[in-house]
């Protein structure tokens, strides 16, 4: 059997570990990413009679991609959205 123990620290007002033997590793990334688990103290993955700190590993894998601010030119995309519009209207 194999499931996983997410412990979230809610600071002054404690910890709480959520286990779930249904819960799979995409699901518990998948929460992670949504930000529905925050604050996690650790993540452990139990096999059987065996237990594993995965923490690291899984926010890695939940981290979202870097978006660089830079690369991104809103006013250049804002003109071409109107330039679009107005190829499109009716004459």
């Amino acid at each position: 059997m194999q499931y996983f123990v997410v412990m979230i620290d809610y600071g002054r007002r404690g910890r709480e570990a959520i286990v779930d033997p249904e819960i799979t590793r995409r699901e518990v990334i998948s929460r992670i990413a949504s930000g529905e688990y925050r604050n996690i103290s650790f993540v452990r993955e139990i096999v059987d009679s065996s237990v594993e700190d995965i923490t690291a590993d899984i926010l890695n894998e939940a981290a979202l991609p870097d978006i660089a601010a830079a690369s991104v030119d809103l006013q250049a995309d804002q003109f071409d959205h109107q330039r679009d519009l107005r190829k499109h209207e009716t004459v």
